[in-house]
């Protein structure tokens, strides 16, 4: 019965982290790490006239789907809209975890951490900024976005450690960063959760952070987004929190509520993005 509650509550939790259409990741495919005999695959959105000489700034987007499901399309629209605003966008696919089992997402986060050393080796390639790389995510995918901006270890034994996995900035959409007793993820990680926790790794080195939640999201508690940011800024780092009144799980996705929230939240982010110097103007989305 246990496990059937389990398995019943997961799949509604994947569910709420995606878009009420998947989409296709955009941009040109590459590999960026090989396991075993599985090449791991991301998407590079570039702007209009990019040139390898440039340094513009750019974003790495996680999907969600509770680390055992989801696709990297689910931030094509936000690769897209950024773009055009001058950025390079990437979106990554990760391992997942099997469904039925209680393995901790270390390969996620291997993953997600050797997503970020292959594109800032690669700067000079894709004319980006090494000091201007975002990460971003939703849900299980922010928890990874924010995993790569603050927790030390957790990396792939394969990776070049000479290379940094650390973003630049961070832009959170309903993030299950508290791993920590009680929290989501909590059957997977145990009393490993610091290792794993971005709550739980707040330090004065971690980059600035905006983070997107519902007021009726039934996996991050209100108090955690302010909790998260009070320890932000506790080290003097910029932190934003956005609290969407009534909206629950994934409201945020690209073709829900009539793309409301969508664009509220994308043109905050934007702003957010201006305030660090990494885009320059006002925002050009189209209110829905």
């Amino acid at each position: 019965m246990r496990l059937f509650l389990s398995t019943l509550i997961l799949a509604t939790v994947v569910s709420l982290q995606q878009p009420a259409t998947a989409a296709k990741p955009t941009g040109k495919e590459y590999v960026y790490k090989t396991v075993g005999d599985r090449g791991l695959r991301l998407y590079v959105t570039k702007p209009d006239g990019w040139k390898a000489s440039d340094t513009r700034s750019a974003i790495v987007f996680f999907h969600g789907g509770g680390w055992v499901g989801g696709s990297p399309g689910q931030f094509t629209e936000h690769s897209k809209y950024l773009a055009s605003r001058g950025m390079v966008c990437f979106q990554v696919e990760y391992r997942l975890l099997d469904k039925k089992a209680s393995d901790p997402p270390t390969n996620c986060c291997h993953d997600a951490k050797s997503a970020m050393r292959w594109v800032r080796s690669r700067v000079k390639e894709f004319g980006i900024d090494p000091d201007r790389i975002a990460s971003g995510g939703g849900s299980a995918g922010g928890h990874l976005a924010a995993f790569v901006g603050t927790v030390d270890g957790t990396d792939d034994p394969q990776d070049d450690l000479k290379v940094s996995a650390k973003s630049n900035a961070m832009c959170l959409f309903n993030p299950v960063y508290d791993n920590g007793p009680g929290a989501w993820g909590t059957n997977r990680v145990g009393d490993r959760f610091k290792e794993f926790s971005p709550f739980h790794n707040v330090t004065k080195d971690d980059p600035p952070a905006i983070v997107f939640l519902g007021s009726n999201d039934a996996l991050v508690p209100v108090k955690t987004a302010y909790d998260f940011q009070a320890k932000q800024k506790a080290v003097g780092q910029k932190s934003e929190v956005l609290i969407f009144e009534g909206m629950p799980h994934g409201f945020f996705n690209h073709g829900k509520y009539d793309n409301k929230p969508y664009y509220e939240t994308v043109v905050a982010m934007d702003r957010f993005l201006a305030g660090l110097g990494w885009l320059h103007g006002e925002p050009t989305l189209s209110r829905p």
